[in-house]
């Protein structure tokens, strides 16, 4: 499915690329919030994301503040809430909508090549796995944590 590598994005700095340089990656995308229940999960994402990068594993954080106003900064807001309170390394990317009329085109197509289902995103910190091929392979809800992921995770990485 190489639509999902053309699709283009926004930095959380601003610039405009797509998600070719990820191609052959197996990725972790995940909608983020400052100000959510689950905010704590950035600690699990980093963590997961640490052990897991150098086998071809990366996360991928677009904020998202539909959901309740759990993401009402700006961009440079988010990028310093995110590097000074959870010290996050893995890429951020601009504030987007996941749902409705005004959903990112990434999550239009990850919602449509969800295996499971293509129901709208119901919370923050919703997480798509992609094989290396980019392929949606599994839907994780927001309750389940970054360490509960793992075995999904590892089995694409071994793949």
């Amino acid at each position: 499915m190489a639509e999902l590598f053309d699709i283009p994005v926004k930095t959380i700095d601003g610039e405009t690329k797509t998600l070719a340089e990820y191609a052959g990656k197996v990725i972790l995308i995940v909608n983020v919030a400052s100000r959510c229940g689950f905010t704590l999960q950035y600690t699990g994402l980093e963590a997961v994301w640490n052990e897991n990068k150098d086998k071809g594993f990366v996360i991928l954080g677009f904020p998202c503040n539909q959901f309740s106003n759990q993401e009402p900064g700006t961009d440079e807001e988010i990028k310093t809430f995110c590097s000074t309170r959870f010290v996050v390394t893995f890429p951020l990317f601009s504030k987007i909508e996941v749902n409705g009329e005004n959903a990112h085109p990434l999550y239009r197509l990850l919602k449509e090549k969800d295996p499971a289902s293509s129901d709208d995103v119901k919370w923050n910190f919703t997480k798509f796995l992609i094989d290396r091929s980019g392929n949606v392979v599994k839907r994780f809800e927001a309750t389940n944590t970054p360490r509960s992921m793992e075995p999904d995770i590892h089995a694409l990485l071994s793949a």
